[in-house]
């Protein structure tokens, strides 16, 4: 296959190494980078990455696998004999919360050498307690799609609070395609909040950055004036959520909130999910990609983050900066969080180009505005 810097990235002002912007993704996949069931939907393109849809059949396994280095992901499912069921996703089917479920995705790979991929669940995904990673042939690690990788890809979906309805079609994660190997440095990190900011306070100022392995996070659980609740905790229900349906679902019947504690600190029980937000209000600027750090034993036995991709645009508004929405698991025993907490990292990783098209009001993103925000199938305001 030719060289794809030279077919796909023919500006000059193009970066030799980086995460594709929208653009470049849509020049991949016109000269067959990516074999699609059906043609690429518009609305799949964003700023740097490609939403994958799910295929028409799933499998219910008793348990997630990787194939490894000698066996496809179909191989291993046949393996598992009469443990596997499988569901037609041509017509809605339900889910089950701590079920785990194998779903081929419409998109195929065909990738040329120096280009792999990484994958992350949309935000949407995260906010409903889906774990969701994905799985290629022939793989050794989650989410990762190996440079020059031809096949298919797979999704593993376990509901964790909720069950849910999914139909073919439907988006529950996303790739990233990264050309050479960028390796993000604390180093270009401070530099990069020294020169443009990437962390605020609630008036919009930029505050001091701590880097330490990445941009890390603090947690916000303090009282101040601030009236609203603090979190919000899943309840537990048998009630099912169609993930088809936005701005559809009664907040409380499916969360409970969090009141702001007196004393700046809150107990996280294991088997609950929770959703809270960073202390700092974060910026990813145009040129620049993020990802949070999903899982870090040094801050604490506690998972902050499932959906770990940021946009370029991100919090690049009137006033500057986010929160980041956190969504929190426990691992083994209840652990204490306080106020200004280290909870998550970020790592920012340069974008080829800058995206034709940045998160935010134009391009229709959900979360674009955010403070405390459930996912996108819970009625606003409630």
């Amino acid at each position: 296959m030719a060289n794809p810097n030279l077919e796909l990235f023919p500006d000059t002002e193009a970066k030799s190494t980086g995460v594709m912007a929208a653009q470049q993704i849509k020049n991949a996949i016109d000269q067959g980078y990516v074999l699609p069931d059906r043609p690429i939907e518009p609305v799949q393109l964003q700023p740097s990455s490609l939403d994958l849809r799910l295929g028409t059949r799933a499998y219910r396994v008793r348990a997630g696998f990787l194939p490894g280095p000698k066996s496809t992901v179909l191989a291993c499912l046949e393996q598992q004999g009469d443990d596997v069921v499988e569901l037609d996703l041509s017509s809605p089917q339900i889910f089950e919360r701590d079920h785990v479920y194998i779903v081929p995705l419409m998109e195929r790979m065909r990738l040329p050498k120096k280009v792999s991929g990484k994958a992350n669940p949309k935000s949407s995904t995260g906010r409903l307690d889906i774990f969701t990673r994905l799985i290629t042939d022939y793989g050794m690690e989650f989410d990762r799609v190996p440079e020059a990788y031809i096949g298919p890809l797979y999704a593993e979906i376990s509901p964790r609070s909720f069950s849910v309805r999914v139909h073919h079609g439907a988006t529950l994660n996303q790739l990233r395609f990264v050309v050479g190997s960028p390796s993000p440095s604390d180093r270009s990190i401070r530099d990069l909040h020294k020169s443009q900011g990437l962390v605020y306070a609630n008036d919009g100022i930029v505050i001091d950055a701590n880097v330490d392995k990445g941009l890390t996070l603090s947690i916000d659980l303090e009282l101040g004036n601030d009236s609203g609740p603090v979190g919000y905790i899943a309840r537990s229900t048998s009630a099912v959520i169609d993930i088809s349906k936005t701005n559809h679902y009664e907040t409380e019947k499916f969360w409970k909130s969090i009141e702001r504690p007196m004393d700046g600190r809150i107990i996280i029980e294991p088997n609950h999910f929770y959703i809270l937000a960073s202390k700092e209000l974060v910026r990813i600027p145009p040129d620049y990609a993020a990802e949070m750090i999903a899982f870090d034993p040094v801050i604490g036995e506690f998972r902050a983050h499932y959906a770990g991709f940021f946009d370029p645009g991100f919090g690049d508004g009137n006033i500057q900066g986010v929160r980041a929405v956190l969504e929190v698991r426990a691992h083994y025993v209840p652990f204490s969080l306080q106020h200004g907490q280290i909870v998550a990292r970020m790592i920012y990783e340069r974008m080829m180009q800058v995206p034709d098209r940045l998160y935010g009001r134009e391009l229709g993103s959900s979360y674009y505005n955010q403070g405390l925000t459930l996912s996108k199938h819970f009625v606003r305001g409630l």
